[in-house]
């Protein structure tokens, strides 16, 4: 089940002044006593907190029983469609068959009877059709029809990818495949370098005017196989485009500033890009999420992050990262809080 925090009112005051205060009026650190965030929840790289994507367990659970369902489904039958090529045999008469692409028209051409439609048949339709026109010709004619190739059986994807267009697909083929024949994510380059313009958690996979409950990111960066759902002809992956969405750091810091949030991104990278805390930083930093119309407030235990005691903590768009100064006198945190030679030893990845 996902959790939230429940905040004391005197920390959801907290929470909601803070959120006002810096996303309206910069990176200004605000000063509360450490009696403040004496309740606050912990958040750290194993916390359910961290991916708040608003499904409770029944919810969740009802999800990937429609994906169970949805995998389950029996395929429609294959029909021909334009640009697939078909081979077509009459037994005992080999001077008749063909090999050729079905035309835009949706027709092959035959010895005898001319252009015969066939798109949109299934393969015993093909056949029932052929042999009809070749009956006032051949006696009793016996056809065969297979098709080699086929192209007609595509999907769209458009959106934020590299590549937007249609795409072929096969019985083996999955949702993270068509994505990355699209090239994966836009890019695009911001302060020098480039940045996947991709949004997974907004992109939506459409089958026959329906929005399947397929969860992007799953699918793509972690190949959950529920998630990762097979394609079928006429799908439609629209890849969302990122909004301009950042990470404010703030309060006890070398270099308060906002900056575009990407995906990966976490509390160490946030405070390394950030020029790192003063050394009078408390031992926690808050974590503002939500804005200003429900501000929840986290605290992560930063020293032991540092200390390798603790994970790195993934980020989410508009986080507002607040380091609180210590009360301790400025002496006293100076030697307690001197990093190492190295100090980003022990701080390690995010440890999924």
């Amino acid at each position: 089940m996902q959790r939230t925090a429940i905040l004391s009112p005197l920390s959801r005051l907290a929470a909601l002044a803070a959120a006002a205060a810096l996303l309206s009026g910069g990176c200004q650190a605000a000063r509360w006593a450490d009696k403040v965030y004496e309740n606050v929840e912990e958040l750290d790289a194993g916390s359910a907190v961290i991916e708040e994507t608003g499904r409770d367990a029944e919810s969740a659970r009802q999800r990937r029983e429609e994906l169970r369902r949805i995998a389950a489904a029996p395929k429609p039958p294959y029909r021909i469609g334009p640009g697939d090529r078909i081979d077509v045999r009459v037994y005992g008469h080999d001077d008749l068959g063909v090999s050729t692409r079905v035309g835009p028209d949706g027709a092959i051409g035959m010895f005898f009877i001319g252009q015969v439609s066939v798109s949109g048949k299934t393969l015993s339709e093909a056949r029932d059709a052929i042999q009809e026109g070749l009956a006032p010709y051949v006696k009793h004619p016996v056809v065969g029809v297979t098709v080699p190739e086929v192209s007609s059986e595509t999907v769209t994807v458009s959106g934020a990818v590299a590549r937007p267009g249609l795409y072929p697909v096969t019985d083996a083929s999955r949702l993270a495949d068509v994505y990355a024949q699209a090239g994966g994510g836009s890019q695009r380059v911001v302060n020098g370098a480039s940045v996947d313009m991709a949004d997974l958690e907004r992109s939506i996979l459409v089958r026959e005017g329906e929005i399947l409950p397929v969860d992007f990111r799953a699918a793509i960066e972690t190949g959950d196989a529920l998630d990762n759902l097979p394609l079928r002809k006429g799908d439609y992956v629209y890849v969302a485009p990122r909004t301009e969405s950042a990470v404010t750091v703030c309060g006890d810091v070398q270099n308060p500033h906002r900056r575009l949030f990407e995906p990966g991104l976490g509390l160490v990278e946030a405070l390394t890009a950030a020029g790192w805390m003063l050394d009078t930083h408390w031992s926690h930093v808050i974590v503002i999420r939500n804005g200003l119309g429900d501000p929840k407030m986290y605290k992560v235990d930063v020293d032991g992050v540092m200390a390798g005691t603790r994970r790195n903590v993934p980020l989410q768009p508009n986080d507002i990262v607040y380091v609180p100064k210590d009360e301790a006198d400025e002496r006293g945190v100076f030697s307690r809080k001197r990093l190492p030679a190295a100090p980003f030893a022990g701080a390690g990845g995010f440890g999924f």
